[in-house]
């Protein structure tokens, strides 16, 4: 049984679109303060791992705005639950002129307790760039904490808008792609695009064929 360790059931809908032995395990791992996703995702898959002793699957996830410096980036989940998506909104339509680009990207972190095969170096240029961006760019099996973890990176580009649609959580009402912002889009639709359904295809390909 694979445990994605997370307190959104939104999360845990989304995928099972992939893999159908997906149960949530509702564990508040502690979450470091770091600049990029991938280290982030790392030590919650590390700290899962021990704490339920059996696979688990771990996601960090941000909003990152160009020309913002690229806020509210790794903090994303801090900066909605205190200020909230619409007073993000506003800053950036305050500070920053149309059309407001900005991108969501997603690292998910796999740990068994087992050794890896590396991953191959990502062949598409849009993979390469992303999977940089978040730190994510190699597994992560280093001296300090030998325990492996493998990693799986998705990201969308679109840009800030003013708030529509019921659907969705988080920033998906103010994150618009394709003249469409993820709040509007069915589960369906938005999976298929998304930075996280974009990094499940990739943990759900490998993780059935492992």
């Amino acid at each position: 049984m694979l445990r994605y360790v997370t307190t959104n059931s939104g999360k845990v809908r989304e995928a099972r679109e992939y893999l159908d032995a997906v149960e949530q395990l509702n564990y508040d791992y502690t979450e470091i303060q770091a600049a990029e996703l991938g280290p982030i995702a790392v030590r919650g898959a590390r700290e899962a791992y021990r704490h339920a002793g059996e696979p688990v699957l771990v996601d960090d996830a941000g909003l990152f705005v160009e020309g913002f410096d690229g806020f509210p980036g790794p903090y994303s989940a801090f900066v909605e639950h205190t200020l909230g998506i619409e007073t993000v909104q506003r800053l950036v339509a305050r500070e920053i002129d149309a059309p407001r680009r900005a991108s969501f990207r997603c690292v998910l972190a796999y740990c068994d307790g087992d050794a890896f095969d590396a991953s191959p170096d990502p062949v598409d240029r849009e993979d390469r760039a992303a999977a940089a961006a978040v730190g994510a760019d190699d597994d992560a099996d280093d001296a300090d904490d030998p325990l492996p973890v493998k990693l799986f990176t998705g990201s969308v580009r679109g840009r800030i808008v003013e708030p529509r649609g019921d659907g969705g959580f988080g920033y998906d009402p103010i994150f618009e792609h394709d003249g469409t912002t993820f709040a509007e889009m069915s589960a369906e639709a938005k999976n298929a695009v998304s930075h996280r359904g974009r990094a499940f295809a990739k943990f759900a390909s490998w993780y059935q064929e492992r």
